[in-house]
């Protein structure tokens, strides 16, 4: 009679003790180890305790904190017993992971599957953990499917740790028994990290300029080390938000949860939440079980920047641990996140940024703190590992602002990069810049060195269908300055500078982009892509020592005269002149602008008039009501 081949007859015969299975591994095997919070810690641990009996077993894993302590052994029988491939692309600056740097195999997330299915990197032995077998014999690999599901696929001999625990979680995470070698029993808690509840200002500060950035309907990257409050606070108002992303987060769960995350407009995977990998708590775990509204790919399909490319509006976001000025990146997992969440960064960073519609933010904190002092996140120069090169960098944001470095010069990219600097460190950097040749010998950062961009003052509104944003200046809007004086016709330009001006210079442009946002403030009409927008109308002020009242001057193009710019302008500076202890506004203009009377007249103060050399000057106190 035939053997039968039921998948359950099979498993009872699969069944062994996690000694029995590691029994199987031999000397010289290359052995590989389910990822991040899926470790099988049963099965890592019967590897651990019989580990003397091996030598040159080669243990190949992604860069992580290890519940049995692998590379102690490694370290004390000096690579005899075992060796140890950690996958890892960050810097390795940590002193947890530069006493074990000679183990890191550099390489984006996207490439690791097919190192194992080509054979490239031949595996004799996976160890895996997965879900109890359903009804028709599929176990599922739960919160760790990114490069596992491939070496399981690859490896000569699988063994499977069971754990009722694990989560059964819906894609392309599942392995049949008939794949799988040995079967270990183990129930366990899975590895997890509980969500922090740390107050920090910094991280609501960036979450403030970061949700700016972020459109409604935009699909999303987390990255692991993203501060949950900065993206949370980013993205708490925004709406029909999509994930497809290499980690699942309990941040992820929350947005989810309160009804910001719907995955609609993602392009692909509509109505899906797509990752590759699970970490945090137990409650997430419990959110990913048999949710049809999540899919858990391997990572040559969730980190392929062509896959990435195709959703919607695709936006990345990551933390960096320290910048130089022309905009490199170098990151480094933390203990916090079990050391994970750096080596896919380079894939979503290149497919969001071909995204229609897609942008790749990276955050980073202005400082750290260290034995030594306080330092600077942003640096002349960084002695650790590039993660993202600088042509590959859009937007940077920290506590203190906002930028974006594509198609910018050298100089541009350090100005902007010092801008977002803690004021502190400004002037050092810009010496270092100059000094390095990235900056002009001539140029100064003005009263911009110590200033901090208000954002508060930011406000993004709709003419005739156009968004127009109207914000404080900056540093980086030097250019765009100048060029909307030259736009200027010749009649407009001599209201705004009283004579026929032809040239405008750096000095000229410098004193209204590098200004301090308290005594002296200019707010730009901007349209277009953030970046590359086209400045359309310029408002400025300056504190008058004498009399601390603030003078007033605008210039709007010609096609954007007429539909209200003047009265935002006019209102936004008289707000901010008497909130900063000014005592009122002036403005030098001539008898026959009408325009410029009637707009001073809208303000809700008692209007004076008087003529000073044939020019009409205009004024009024705020604490003199019309």
């Amino acid at each position: 009679m035939p053997t039968s081949q039921y998948w359950a007859d099979r498993y009872v015969e699969k069944k062994a003790s996690a000694a029995e299975a590691i029994n199987r591994i031999l000397s010289g095997h290359r052995v590989f180890i389910g990822s991040g919070c899926g470790e099988p810690q049963k099965l890592v641990q019967a590897l651990a305790e019989r580990a003397n009996n091996f030598s040159g077993l080669e243990v190949v894993r992604l860069l992580g904190q290890e519940t049995s302590s692998l590379t102690a052994i490694a370290d004390r029988t000096k690579d005899t017993s075992l060796n140890i491939r950690s996958i890892y692309l960050g810097s390795t600056r940590d002193a947890s992971i530069a006493k074990h740097k000679r183990f890191v195999t550099p390489m984006n997330m996207s490439d690791v599957p097919g190192l194992f299915t080509t054979k490239k990197l031949p595996l004799n032995v996976a160890l895996v953990q997965v879900s109890p077998p359903d009804d028709f014999g599929w176990m599922s690999l739960g919160i760790s499917v990114d490069v596992t599901l491939a070496a399981a696929r690859s490896a000569d001999l699988v063994i499977a740790q069971v754990n009722p625990r694990m989560p059964r979680i819906m894609g392309q995470s599942f392995l049949h028994v008939n794949d799988v070698h040995i079967v270990v029993e183990h129930e366990e808690d899975l590895l997890a990290i509980p969500p922090t509840h740390v107050h920090s200002e910094t991280a609501l500060q960036i979450g403030r300029h970061i949700a700016r950035l972020i459109e409604d309907g935009s699909t999303l990257q987390i990255g692991l080390d993203a501060a949950s409050q900065a993206t949370v606070q980013a993205l708490s108002t925004k709406n029909d938000l999509g994930i497809h992303s290499q980690f699942i987060t309990d941040d992820i769960m929350h947005l989810y949860a309160i009804g910001n995350i719907n995955n609609r407009k993602k392009g692909l995977n509509v109505g899906k939440m797509v990752g590759s990998m699970a970490i945090g708590s137990s409650n997430l775990y419990e959110f990913l079980n048999n949710n049809p509204a999540i899919d858990f790919h391997p990572s040559d399909y969730v980190n392929d920047p062509f896959i990435i490319a195709q959703h919607y509006r695709m936006v990345s976001m990551n933390v960096a641990r320290t910048m130089d000025l022309t905009g490199q990146v170098a990151a480094e997992a933390s203990a916090s996140t079990r050391f994970a969440g750096v080596s896919g960064i380079p894939d979503f960073v290149r497919g969001a940024r071909r995204s229609p519609g897609g942008k790749s933010i990276i955050m980073i904190f202005s400082t750290c703190e260290t034995p030594e002092g306080i330092e600077s996140n942003i640096k002349p120069t960084i002695d650790r590992i590039v993660v993202v090169p600088r042509g590959d960098v859009h937007y940077v944001v920290s506590e203190y602002g906002a930028v974006n470095l594509f198609g910018k010069s050298l100089q541009e990219r350090a100005i902007a990069m010092i801008s977002i600097a803690h004021p502190d460190f400004r002037e050092e950097l810009f010496a270092a810049a100059k000094e390095q040749g990235l900056i002009g010998s001539e140029r100064t950062l003005g009263e911009a060195v110590r200033a901090v961009y208000p954002v508060k003052l930011e406000e993004t509104i709709l003419i005739k269908g156009e968004e127009i944003t109207i914000r404080p200046s900056k540093p980086v809007d030097e250019r765009r300055i100048q060029e909307h004086y030259y736009s200027l016709p010749k009649e407009d330009v001599f209201s705004r500078f009283f004579h026929q001006k032809t040239i405008f210079g750096r000095s000229d442009v410098e004193a209204r982009s590098q200004v301090d946002y308290i005594h002296d403030l200019t707010l730009v009409a901007v349209v277009g892509e953030f970046g590359f927008g086209r400045v359309v109308g310029v408002a400025e002020s300056m504190r008058l020592k004498d009399s601390n009242m603030t003078e007033v001057a605008f210039s709007v193009s010609p096609d954007y005269q007429g539909k209200g710019l003047g009265k935002i302008f006019l209102k936004k500076l008289a707000a901010a002149s008497r909130e900063n202890g000014m005592l009122g506004l002036t403005a030098y203009t001539f008898p026959s602008n009408t325009g410029m009377i009637h707009l001073f007249k809208t303000l809700p103060y008692k209007v004076r008039t008087q003529y000073e050399d044939g020019d009409l000057v205009l004024s009024c106190k705020f604490d003199e009501l019309a």
